[in-house]
């Protein structure tokens, strides 16, 4: 029993001692290169569990088979061995997760034999355009280099190099949020120099457009702190809402969603009252409103008082106001007198005008004069703004001259509706002479 015990101890010793041996020797030929002699021997200790059994038959299949694959004469397997290079690197990491063996040359080529493989086969793919391709074997390379990093195996804090390729690989093939991943690694490490401007503009424009509002500020900021004389990274939510939209509904909806965020927010506001504004009473020839045109009125009014609001001290939310209620003012004119020629060809000579027909006319004339008031109550402001200022631009003159043109028409209606009032009809008439002064004055 005891010489049985002696002899499986002693076939035991023989056993392991092979294997340390046939490991040594694979280390070896890694050492002088001969890789495809240590292909074999690894190839042939796979089909041994007792090889197989420990991390380093894994790490120096890594190493070989990386190696391999980066050999010219082996382009048509390289894609497989690649592949089994990296599935062993995987296995190995699971084997020892301290990488221990990572301090031992040559232990510590085979994640670098990896990179190296991986990257150039995806920058071959990068000159091809081939985006698709490439991109998986660059995440790849950025996973491996953080390993490294991780182990003190990579001589940098930052892979830039793969980075970079990666969000480019991912941008082209249409998988922004990929490419916003390994953008934002690099702007958040503030990388600078010529070409990376474009990597702080993708992440702006790429914030945005996820609603990320927290990220777009973030990269603007940065942008504006690397490249201070880029005009791109002083435009805000604002000019992005409307910038980066193609239709109508998108930008309103755009500028909705920065009031959202920021119902404060002026600019905003007014823009979105100036778009719905130049939509709705275009100058285009042929311009035809939109099936909701209604509903963007509404909407139209409300941003323009919220704006004024917002702002007391600008002018133009008042005058886009007023220039709004007195042109509808014109059109119920218009309406008043068809009502009146309508409501006079209906009624017969000395007969009284049916009460439908006079309700009718009380409603039209309670919604024009509903409607001056408001025109005036805007314009009124904005005579008041214009009053406060020195040195008028041209424009500016052109501006408070209607609009006192318009306030003493206003006042002439009022004073004209208000017969058998005498105290109306003073009030109005002072206020008449004073807008039609200025108007006079205004050069």
């Amino acid at each position: 029993m005891k010489k049985t015990t002696f002899l499986l101890t002693t076939m035991m010793a023989f056993a392991i001692a092979g294997q340390a041996q046939r490991y040594e020797d694979i280390k070896t030929n890694i050492l002088v290169s001969r890789f495809d002699e240590a292909k074999k021997d690894i190839d042939k200790g796979m089909s041994n569990e007792k090889f197989k059994s420990k991390p380093e038959a894994y790490i120096l299949k890594a190493t070989v088979y990386a190696a391999l694959a980066d050999d010219p004469k082996n382009a048509a397997q390289s894609e497989q061995l690649r592949q089994e290079a990296f599935d062993a690197f995987n296995k190995y990491k699971e084997m020892q997760p301290d990488g221990k063996l990572l301090e031992d040359i040559p232990y510590k080529n085979g994640p670098t034999y990896l990179h190296t493989t991986y990257f150039n086969a995806g920058y071959k793919d990068y000159q091809e355009k081939k985006w698709g391709e490439g991109l998986p074997k660059f995440e790849k390379v950025v996973a491996l280099s953080d390993y490294m990093i991780e182990k003190k195996l990579f001589g940098a804090p930052l892979d830039t190099n793969a980075l970079i390729l990666a969000g480019i690989m991912a941008e082209n093939d249409s998988k922004t949020d990929i490419a916003a991943k390994y953008y934002a690694r690099l702007a958040d490490a503030k990388i600078q120099g010529q070409g990376f401007e474009d990597i702080y503009k993708f992440l702006v424009r790429h914030s945005f457009t996820k609603k990320d509002m927290a990220s777009f500020d973030k990269y603007r900021a940065l942008g504006t702190q690397l490249y201070p004389q880029s005009e791109f990274f002083k435009y805000d939510q604002t000019d992005f809402a409307v910038g980066l939209e193609e239709t109508l509904d998108a930008k309103i909806k755009g500028l909705e969603q920065v009031l959202v965020n920021d119902p404060n927010n002026y600019k905003s506001s007014l823009l979105l009252g100036q778009l719905i504004y130049d939509t709705l009473y275009s100058d285009k020839e042929g311009a035809v409103k939109p099936a909701n045109a209604a509903e963007l009125e509404t909407k139209m009014i409300s941003t323009f008082k919220k704006a004024s609001d917002l702002d007391a001290k600008e002018v133009l939310p008042n005058l886009y106001l007023g220039e709004y209620f007195i042109n509808k003012a014109l059109a119920l004119n218009d309406k008043k007198d068809a009502v009146s020629a309508e409501i006079k060809k209906a009624t017969k000579p000395g007969a009284q005008p049916s009460k439908e027909n006079v309700a009718k006319k009380e409603a039209v004339d309670k919604e024009l004069d509903e409607t001056y008031e408001s025109a005036r109550v805007y314009y009124e402001r904005a005579g008041e703004l214009f009053a406060k200022k020195t040195n008028l631009s041209g424009p500016e003159k052109q501006q408070y001259k209607n609009v006192a043109g318009y306030l003493g028409d206003i006042y002439t209606y009022k004073k004209d509706k208000a017969k058998g009032k005498p105290a109306e009809i003073a009030k109005y008439t002072e206020q008449e002479k004073k807008w039609n002064d200025i108007y006079g004055t205004i050069r």
